[in-house]
């Protein structure tokens, strides 16, 4: 069966992306290849017991169990050796990949506290976006009695496009919620109380 939020982006994201950038051929569209969840617990004290509950945090946040990730090399400011376990991460693609992002744009970014958009500063020069996410308790999966410690995460969608305009334009189509599109649209919109066109009753 197929994702309904892959088939959103199949018949709306698609047919407006090509419009607004003009792409002579579908293989030019943007698509989002990958996501990454990642999370470091190399500043906990009690590091193997902090890894297995990010461990089991993240598996059920995103349906997938995690890998471990280990540090490249040694740093000595940071008392940190070659391959130690620094933490965990998750790697999506298919249908827990649109799966996951309609949970994190429909359900757990709203759910932040004061919640005013992502930043649109956040891309890589090379069309990828990385998000903060400071704690697992915006996942409406994740039962708040049951947690020992907060978790923050990374998370990285890994898209197609060449450039960074064109992949904001993939993922505010797909509803990421960037904080300059919300200022946009309360600037257009009519102050409460004033004339509001239609919507004032007759």
């Amino acid at each position: 069966m197929e994702n309904e939020f892959y088939r959103h982006y199949k018949d709306r994201v698609l047919p407006a992306l090509r419009e607004r950038h003009k792409y002579k051929n579908v293989h030019q569209i943007p698509r989002i290849e990958k996501v990454v969840v990642n999370t470091s617990i190399g500043s906990q004290p009690d590091v193997k017991q902090a890894l297995e509950e990010a461990k089991a945090e993240l598996a059920l946040i995103t349906g997938q169990l995690p890998a471990v990730t280990r540090s490249k090399k040694s740093i000595a400011n940071f008392k940190l050796r070659k391959d130690e376990v620094i933490g965990a991460k998750v790697t999506l693609r298919g249908d827990r990949m649109y799966e996951f992002l309609e949970r994190l744009i429909k359900a757990a970014l709203p759910r932040i506290r004061d919640f005013r958009g992502v930043s649109p500063r956040s891309f890589d020069g090379h069309g990828n976006y990385t998000l903060g996410v400071p704690d697992q308790t915006i996942f409406p999966e994740v039962e708040l009695d049951k947690i020992k410690r907060n978790i923050g995460f990374d998370v990285t969608i890994v898209t197609s496009a060449q450039t960074d305009e064109e992949a904001k334009s993939l993922l505010s189509e797909m509803g990421m919620p960037f904080s300059d599109r919300a200022k946009k649209l309360a600037a257009a919109s009519p102050p409460e109380g004033g004339p509001a066109g239609g919507e004032q009753a007759a």
